[in-house]
């Protein structure tokens, strides 16, 4: 079992920035691959970006490319998304997620491949 929890949400205004973290606990031994999600009422889990265990590979998608970065220490065990020129539609619950990685390069866009998830933090962004 992998324990996440994400920190750093907040109220900010739009063009500001903000750093999630995703801190990992439990059988972390084994590689995973960690995706990061976000969610508003009424809507499904959306994608924003991934990054395989090797933290070679990363996706990002089309709405937050070129604002957000993903990034990891394996040694500490946290996941970091950072966030910048934020913009009111930017407004969700983020979640990080976790999947066992198949190979170190591996990693998924899809919800349904990610085992473990985050309790999620809010972030709200004003105009």
């Amino acid at each position: 079992q992998v324990q996440l929890v994400e920190s750093g949400g907040g109220l900010v205004q739009a063009g500001e920035s903000l750093r999630l973290t995703c801190t990992a606990s439990g059988r972390t031994s084994s590689g995973y691959a960690v995706g990061w999600f976000r969610q508003t009422p009424g809507k499904e889990r959306e994608f924003v970006a991934v990054q395989s265990w090797s933290g070679s590979s990363i996706y990002y998608s089309d709405s937050v490319k070129g604002r957000f970065t993903v990034s990891r220490d394996n040694a500490k065990n946290m996941v970091y998304l950072q966030m910048n020129s934020l913009k009111p539609e930017d407004t969700a619950i983020y979640y990080c997620a976790a999947t066992p990685a198949y190979t170190r390069d591996y990693f998924s866009l899809r919800a349904t491949s990610y085992n473990y998830w985050g309790q999620g933090t809010q972030v709200t962004v004003s105009s």
